[in-house]
């Protein structure tokens, strides 16, 4: 028995030693140390509703697909979000507390709102004539005063249809986003006349694609016809929830099909329409986006 033992020993020694030989190359083998240079490190942060936010927007997609490991990007739409509620909330808060973060070379802040800003909610709605681009202006203000650089981005359109053709509601708001741009020297990223315009080009048929979940027959067969259906409740467009584990994560994101939030395939579409504005609003970053 203790002849094997030696034995054994004998024959793993050699394999240890070229074990700790591939773990790291030998001191004679490795260039003489230096330290690493600073690095160029940006910063972009992402503010507006449920159009931008996780799993029913295009922002997620653009932090995943369009920007490289220079580039911290920070999703922070949310859901049902106005200009006002945003702010009232405490989210505009968190996110000038972000903008406010030292260590990278220049940080931007890309504000898209208007849908919430149309709505009749209590606490969402705005007015468009002066109330939205008040806000817009001192979002604006508080951006420069962080230390951060703002760009505006103006509203995705919906893809309601009337006898074949868009009918783009949020166009006013995204002028009144064009207005304040210009006034204050603030670049804008087209994301309303862009997208409306593809919208258009793929036809109310083809664009039910871009939701989060397929239309229902009838859904699909009105809009083959040229005129969109009108949306359904909430409750009622949502797809079920679905019974959890007792441990691990427990949220849930609960799709719907609509004609205003966007699946994987309309993120795709729409993140990559912001990446390419971006890259023209802020030269900086060209080389740190990717198409």
């Amino acid at each position: 028995m203790k002849k094997f033992a030696m034995a054994l020993a004998a024959l793993t020694l050699p394999v240890a030693a070229q074990a700790q030989s591939d773990a790291q190359p030998a001191p004679e083998k490795r260039e003489k140390r230096t330290d690493a240079a600073p690095i160029d490190a940006f910063k972009v942060i992402l503010v507006g509703d449920s159009t931008m936010a996780p799993g029913s927007g295009w922002a997620s997609m653009f932090c995943a697909m369009h920007v490289k490991s220079s580039v911290a990007c920070l999703n922070l739409g949310r859901g049902g979000r106005s200009t006002r509620s945003y702010r009232a909330e405490g989210s505009w808060t968190i996110a000038l507390n972000e903008a406010k973060v030292a260590g990278y070379k220049k940080t931007w802040v890309l504000i898209q709102f208007g849908h919430n800003d149309q709505s009749t909610r209590a606490e969402r709605w705005t007015d468009l004539n002066g109330e939205f681009g008040a806000n817009l202006r001192q979002m604006v203000a508080d951006v420069r005063a962080a230390g951060a650089h703002p760009v505006l981005v103006t509203p995705l359109t919906r893809r309601e249809f009337r006898d074949g053709k868009l009918n783009n509601t949020l166009a006013a708001w995204g002028d009144e986003a064009r207005k304040v741009g210009a006034a204050l020297q603030v670049p804008v990223i087209e994301l309303n006349a862009r997208s409306a315009a593809a919208v258009q080009k793929l036809g109310a048929a083809d664009s039910t694609a871009l939701a989060q979940v397929p239309p229902l027959p009838e859904e699909l067969e009105a809009a083959r016809k040229g005129t969109t259906l009108k949306p359904r409740p909430a409750d009622e467009a949502r797809t079920p929830a679905v019974e959890l584990p007792k441990t691990g994560p427990r949220g849930q994101l609960r799709p719907k099909f609509d004609y205003t939030h966007v699946g994987e395939a309309g993120a795709r579409v729409f993140a990559k329409m912001v990446a390419h504005d971006l890259a023209t609003a802020a030269p900086e970053l060209r080389g740190h986006l990717m198409p």
